[in-house]
């Protein structure tokens, strides 16, 4: 995987959470806090947006070397709007993150913890994969 593909599928990541958290907002704070079903990874549309949220998060934070105790989500954001500026926040610092990158760090590896504790080590290029497939995935899974 280049710099030049991951900026690309990262510009792209922000575009499509963006458009789906346009979409969400759309619908009202009630629509999105309302139960959509046990199939989906998440109970509610407000829920589903704060878990993409937080693995951007959580992963932005290990790349920079430090280990979240948790992984933020639905209950740290009352509003829509509340999630929307910490979001905007994050996505700043990953495009900076993202931005930077040079072809010797994609091949780097990246030693974390899991929110358990437990070690883990990844090679930086996949990582970033990762990250972009999982949003992919739970945006996948919303209701049209």
């Amino acid at each position: 995987m280049s710099v030049e593909m991951v900026r690309s599928l990262y510009a792209y990541h922000r575009w499509a959470n963006r458009r789906l958290f346009d979409v969400v907002a759309g619908l009202g704070e009630a629509t999105a806090a309302k139960e959509i079903g046990p199939q989906f990874s998440f109970p509610t549309l407000k829920g589903m947006l704060a878990h993409i949220y937080g693995a951007d998060y959580v992963w932005l934070t290990r790349w920079k070397g430090s280990t979240p105790a948790r992984l933020p989500g639905d209950a740290d954001f009352a509003t829509l709007a509340d999630l929307r500026g910490t979001w905007d926040a994050l996505e700043t610092e990953q495009t900076a993150h993202v931005e930077a990158l040079t072809e010797a760090a994609l091949a780097r590896g990246c030693e974390y913890k899991n929110t358990a504790g437990k070690p883990f080590r990844g090679q930086i290029a996949a990582l970033l994969q990762h990250v972009a497939n999982h949003a992919t995935h739970h945006r996948s899974e919303l209701p049209p």
